[in-house]
């Protein structure tokens, strides 16, 4: 047997090269001894078995490899939820809360309004808004049949109710209907970005997107007017750079009062464009 304040001294020298290192390791040996951070903290000097020692040694072998703690643990915070994630997704980014908040702000003075979420993922975004606003009908859509099989998953662990799946690529499968949001968070790394290596683990159909960047970004844009109801709202996430050329392609597309919000990093992070 081993002691857990022991063992979490050692994880931290295995994943020193990781900037979360000490998070990493709380995270990884709470996953384990299936109790909290703040209870690990308490009991420092909880053992653990022998069948635990060796799991433990085998997911800090893999996160030092560089995958993702979401996907070792199976869990992710996002908003006020904890989302189940597997490789099918990508692991929800807290810049991506963004989007929510934007949403949220555009969905204020509308009753029971129609939102749809394209490109859903682990329904982080769609599941976000569903429960701030349990009167919205939230439609998520995702290509991907295990990505959509997560999403719902998480759907129903967490008793939102008021999300429906689809599956299809972008707008194809919602024939003429029309939305008073629509939110997306599409693949915007270029295919030859060379942060992409650091995301080897996740999805890469769900990061790159063509030669700059923009392939799904033009696509979410194009189709958006056509599925907005007067005065709605499409807004995107997209790359720190990408701000002029998304809005650019938003004005193109004919969505008026374009205007582009940062992150608590103070990037450009997300775009809003308004339909007449």
């Amino acid at each position: 047997m081993t002691r857990a304040g022991d063992v979490l001294v050692g994880l931290r020298r295995i994943l020193a090269a990781s900037p979360s290192a000490s998070l990493d390791s709380e995270l990884l040996l709470a996953h384990v001894l299936g109790c909290s951070r703040t209870a690990l903290a308490a009991h420092p000097e909880r053992e653990l078995s022998g069948a635990q020692a060796e799991l433990l040694a085998t997911l800090a072998q893999r996160r030092a490899a560089g995958e993702p703690i979401a996907y070792l643990t199976g869990r992710r915070e996002f908003w006020t939820l904890e989302l189940e994630v597997t490789p099918a997704v990508l692991v929800p980014r807290p810049e991506t809360e963004l989007l929510v908040e934007i949403a949220l702000e555009e969905l204020r003075a509308i009753a029971s309004p129609e939102v749809l979420d394209l490109g859903t993922g682990s329904g982080a975004i769609a599941l976000a808004i569903a429960s701030e606003r349990p009167d919205a009908a939230v439609t998520a859509l995702d290509q991907s049949e295990a990505a959509l099989k997560v999403a719902s998953g998480n759907a129903t662990r967490l008793g939102i109710g008021n999300v429906r799946f689809l599956r299809g690529r972008w707008y194809q499968p919602l024939g003429a209907r029309r939305f008073h949001v629509i939110v997306a968070n599409p693949p915007y790394l270029a295919d030859a970005d060379p942060h992409l290596a650091a995301l080897a683990h996740e999805p890469q159909s769900s990061l790159a997107a063509g030669p700059q960047g923009l392939d799904a970004l033009t696509a979410v844009c194009t189709g958006a007017a056509s599925h907005l109801h007067p005065r709605g709202a499409l807004i995107v996430e997209h790359g720190a750079t990408q701000g002029a050329a998304v809005r650019a392609l938003m004005t193109g597309c004919g969505l008026a009062d374009v205007t582009t919000q940062r992150d608590l990093a103070g990037l450009e992070r997300a775009t809003r464009g308004g339909a007449d």
